[in-house]
């Protein structure tokens, strides 16, 4: 079977596609928690005071979740370990996370990307990257309502929002970890419309193809 990695901007779908994939291919699902989090409400009232803190507690969970998944051979996760540097450098452009702190980051990062190593897997098969405009972005994360996410334009919140989807691109492009493939959330909404499920599936299932990853258990 294979292990594959959603990556995207925050309100990109991500843990749609994971439930969606893991559904027709008969996969594990990993999901990131938001409501067992006890950092992220307080970062969005204050980044400055608590961007390190919330960075250190992704990157600690995200770190369990990929080593559990390089460990068997049969999942799929709605975020990964290997974004998480963008979100911690975005914070640190934006003046939330010092450059001491950032050091501290990265150094941690590396040791653990080298304990990574030692798995069974060393890294995903695949990485499905969501990508679309700025405004289905800002749509995403209105409807789903969450009020620490609120934004109005030109607020703090929009700022960084804004800053860290410029990123994701350059940060898509220079991924190198495991083949990867990208998806427009202009062009496919399979929430709003479930029936393009098909065609998506058909998207990622030829790209296991081509890596020749068998597709079902």
């Amino acid at each position: 079977m294979s292990v594959i990695v959603m990556a995207g901007m925050i309100g990109a779908g991500k843990s749609s596609y994971t439930e969606m994939i893991s559904r027709r291919l008969g996969t594990e699902a990993f999901y990131e928690s938001v409501e067992y989090n006890p950092v992220l409400d307080k970062f969005y009232e204050n980044p400055k005071q608590w961007a390190f803190s919330l960075q250190i507690f992704f990157l600690n969970a995200r770190f369990k979740s990929i080593k559990d998944a390089l460990s068997d051979d049969n999942n799929v996760l709605d975020r990964s370990i290997y974004e998480d540097e963008l979100f911690t450098r975005i914070n640190h452009l934006q003046g939330n996370i010092s450059s001491i702190e950032m050091d501290i980051y990265n150094d941690l990062l590396a040791n653990m990307m080298e304990e990574l190593k030692g798995t069974p897997k060393k890294s995903p098969d695949l990485l499905v990257y969501l990508h679309g405009s700025f405004e289905k972005i800002l749509a995403h994360i209105e409807k789903r309502g969450r009020d620490f996410e609120k934004v109005e334009v030109g607020d703090d919140r929009y700022n960084y929002f804004k800053l860290l989807w410029t990123e994701y691109q350059n940060w898509y492009e220079s991924y190198d970890h495991s083949p990867k493939i990208a998806i427009s959330i202009d062009e496919f909404d399979i929430v709003e419309f479930p029936e393009q499920e098909d065609v998506v599936m058909n998207i990622i299932e030829k790209a296991l193809e081509d890596i020749r990853i068998p597709l079902h258990v």
